[in-house]
Order: structure tokens, then C-alpha cells, then sequence
């Protein structure tokens, strides 16, 4: 089992920053195959829309983007601190939603609680 806990959203100006965090806890087995063969993601989801895939990385930090948010934010993950991070740059009111972290590993899903981002024009 492995759990998600996301943070680091807030409110923030159109075309300010925020970066969000995903650390991953539980059972040391599950954690270090985690960081041997997971894939991360975050997703976000606005008020009245469906989720969205928002960006990835795969075990080998191969990364994509969705077109609306490429140039602008960044994922990476730290192994060693059982992390991935999504740095969020030049944010636009559009980018307000919860965003939600999810891992997975041997076809095990995981997700976290999510972290409410909102961006004022």
C-alpha cells in the first residue's frame, strides 16, 4: 500500500508560481519499488469539468505535459525523498482546480487527497 499527500497549493496572481508536492509513505516494499519502476501524474479538476491529466513521469523521468500547461510547468521526482514535484510557472486563472497526485506501480493505482490551486485574474 502506498499513500499520497499532496501540497504546496494556494492562491496565487495571474502569472505567479506555485510549486506542489506528492510524498509517498507506507510499506518500505511498496515504497521502493515506487521509486524503481512508478509512474507519477498529476491531474486536476475544476468545478463542473472532468478530471485532467496535467502531466507524467515515468520510473525512467521520461515527462509529458498536456498542450495547455507545456512551457509553463515542470514535473520531477526525488527517489530519495519518495517525491514528485510539479513546479508551476506563469499561472493562468484557467489552471484553477484541485490538483490531485497519483502513482502507479505494478497496476496499483494510488491517489492523494488533492491540493486546491486557485489563480485570480
Amino acid at each position: 500500500q502506498v499513500q499520497l499527500v499532496e501540497s504546496g497549493g494556494g492562491l496565487v496572481q495571474a502569472g505567479g508560481s506555485l510549486r506542489l508536492s506528492c510524498v509517498a509513505s507506507g510499506r518500505i516494499s511498496s515504497i521502493n519499488a515506487m521509486g524503481a519502476l512508478g509512474w507519477y501524474r498529476w491531474y486536476r479538476q475544476a468545478p463542473g469539468k472532468q478530471r485532467e491529466l496535467v502531466a507524467s513521469i515515468t520510473s525512467g523521468s521520461t515527462t509529458s505535459y498536456a498542450d495547455s500547461v507545456k512551457g509553463r510547468f515542470t514535473i520531477a521526482r526525488d527517489n530519495a525523498k519518495n517525491t514528485v514535484y510539479l513546479q508551476m510557472n506563469d499561472l493562468k486563472p484557467e489552471d484553477t482546480a484541485v490538483y490531485y497526485c497519483n502513482a502507479v506501480v505494478r497496476s496499483a493505482s494510488y491517489w492523494g487527497q488533492g491540493t486546491q490551486v486557485t489563480v485570480s485574474s
